[in-house]
């Protein structure tokens, strides 16, 4: 099974995403393997990450796009099938929705763009995950907590633009889970029941 836990920097996907895996693994005795897009335990996704995320590199939307694409390509091929064959699972902080998200909804590269070249690099498994859900947060909370996670929020790429940026981000989500009849969670509440209600939610 192949589980995508989306939404904006800083909702808490990461964590969520640990915690899944770690109960299904408990539970299920199955190989789980975590990727948090474009990173991966994998050097090819993760240099390419490290590209994307640095600012200073000013690349182009349409080039972030392609860069996306290929790192999801690498950590999926290499990672992702062989576990999923085995009937184990998949567990992933973002996926091909964040590039519909930041470089559609928020620097105007084409949605039917995006789609286009997502469906042609990727098998129909990744563009339509078996679970998922988009958590939001509200922006005071969000910033808050971006805030206090590190300092490296004013060399990242996406987490150093403008609010407007960030405003238009959080109105791609609503329009993606819309879109895509994807379930959204409000992520305030405490770890521990954000976890237990994702389990409920994916009916693990």
């Amino acid at each position: 099974m192949y589980i995508v836990i989306e939404g904006q920097d800083a909702t808490g996907k990461s964590t969520q995403v640990e915690l899944l895996a770690e109960y299904l693994r408990k539970k299920t005795g199955k190989k789980v393997i975590t990727m948090h897009e474009p990173d991966g335990d994998l050097d090819s996704a993760h240099e390419l990450r490290k590209i994307i995320k640095d600012k200073n590199y000013n690349l182009e939307p349409l080039t972030h796009v392609l860069l996306f694409t290929a790192a999801r390509k690498e950590l999926w091929r290499k990672l992702a099938e062989p576990v999923l064959k085995e009937g184990g699972f998949v567990i992933s902080a973002r996926n091909w929705w964040s590039t519909l998200a930041y470089q559609g909804y928020g620097q105007g590269i084409s949605r039917s763009k995006i789609i286009r070249i997502t469906k042609e690099a990727m098998p129909d498994q990744y563009v339509n995950p078996d679970k998922s859900v988009i958590l939001t947060l509200e922006d005071s909370i969000r910033l808050s907590r971006q805030t206090g996670r590190d300092d490296n929020s004013k060399n990242d790429t996406f987490e150093s633009k403008s609010m407007d940026f960030q405003h238009k981000v959080d109105h791609a989500y609503l329009n993606i889970a819309k879109d895509f009849n994807i379930p959204t969670f409000d992520a305030s509440p405490s770890i521990e029941e954000i976890h237990a209600e994702l389990i409920k939610l994916f009916e693990l």
